[in-house]
């Protein structure tokens, strides 16, 4: 059997998310493949390695079950390849043969965390460091997908040491409205907001700059929201295409977790030569930002014209019961614990 140590939870906003995506890993990996280690992370930023009830995760009840959590970190020093668990004063090691993260946010997708894994010499899912980096901020990924030539949404950065009457400005002359901001590095929709005007421009910034102190402003697409999965290393392969349909106006973080009518359609509505194209886009951004293991790249079909605009990148996305990225390749043919699997082989065939 592998030892397999699954983080969850992480210091990033995204923390609740990450516990429901780990619950459904849990239920689905192969427990007669691998003896699962399981570490969790909480808020403040202590971490633990949790033997309790996994039912006890998603409701954030394992923080509280003492009798069941030891402190655990994973060593950085690349000849232990090991879990360091505590017991008073004492430390024992505990041999990992790969790591999963399921982490959403920064310090979980953003390099950081990898940045340890790669110290410790463990093999470990998905992104390495910089292309992690890259892909949690929305303004480098802009900058590397410029350069292959992608298509995208005009937009301007703006910093929080910037004055915001001169930037709104600028939005307003090169964008216009609606517009939507965001937070430069959170996902989930974290701290999104879409302006209609002046007032709710500068609100919507107020509000971003609470995430981040760097903040991407881009032009409305009015067009299907539809989303692609890619998996692989070298050899990288894409899903078809995703369509979310949702009942409010922008796919904010309430209608991507709590609200029960959104709809996700599979494959999309849209033509099927406009579904290769976007699955050709999908594996050129994860190749332009050196991607290894997994990714969901996220994109606009235009409703004017059916043009193809690439919204951003994903290098952990969601593994929630209700998540696009497992439904795509389940509609693909590789089913939830089958994905799992092929992600852990990604991560030992990684090369540096």
């Amino acid at each position: 059997m592998k030892e397999l140590c699954v983080v969850f939870g992480g210091r990033s906003p995204e923390h609740e998310i990450s516990r429901k995506s780990v619950t459904s890993v849990l239920n689905n990996l192969d427990k007669s493949k691998y003896n699962i280690h399981l570490v969790g992370i909480t808020k403040d930023g202590e971490w633990y390695l949790y033997t309790g009830d996994h039912a006890n995760i998603e409701g954030g009840e394992w923080e509280n079950d003492a009798a069941n959590k030891k402190k655990a970190v994973i060593s950085p020093d690349a000849a232990d390849r090991a879990l360091l668990v505590f017991d008073g004063d004492d430390a024992k090691k505990v041999h990992i043969d790969v790591i999963f993260p399921v982490l959403h946010g920064e310090y979980g997708e953003d390099g950081c965390v990898q940045g340890l894994f790669e110290l410790s010499g463990i093999p470990y899912v998905g992104m390495g460091v910089m292309a992690s980096a890259n892909s949690m901020d929305k303004t480098s990924s802009k900058i590397v997908f410029e350069s292959a030539g992608i298509p995208q949404a005009d937009w301007v950065v703006v910093n929080t040491s910037d004055d915001f009457e001169e930037k709104t400005d600028e939005i307003e002359n090169k964008l216009g409205y609606p517009c939507f901001v965001k937070p430069a590095r959170t996902g989930s929709s974290v701290g999104v907001g879409k302006a209609h005007n002046r007032e709710e421009l500068k609100a919507a910034l107020k509000n971003a700059a609470k995430f981040d102190r760097k903040i991407l402003v881009e032009e409305n697409i009015d067009g299907h929201e539809v989303e692609c999965a890619v998996l692989g290393n070298d050899d990288v392969k894409a899903t078809t295409v995703g369509e979310i349909i949702p009942t409010v106006e922008f796919y904010d973080f309430d209608a991507k977790y709590n609200d029960n009518s959104t709809k996700l359609r599979i494959p999309a509505d849209i033509p099927e030569e406009t579904i290769e194209e976007i699955r050709a886009y999908a594996i050129k951004a994860f190749k332009a930002l050196d991607g290894s293991g997994l990714s969901r790249v996220d994109f606009f079909v235009k409703h004017s014209d059916g043009s193809v605009v690439l919204n951003e990148i994903n290098s952990l996305p969601g593994f929630t019961n209700i998540s696009m990225y497992p439904k795509l390749w389940n509609e693909a043919g590789i089913e939830y614990g089958k994905l799992l699997d092929k992600l852990i082989e990604l991560a030992e065939k990684r090369v540096k």
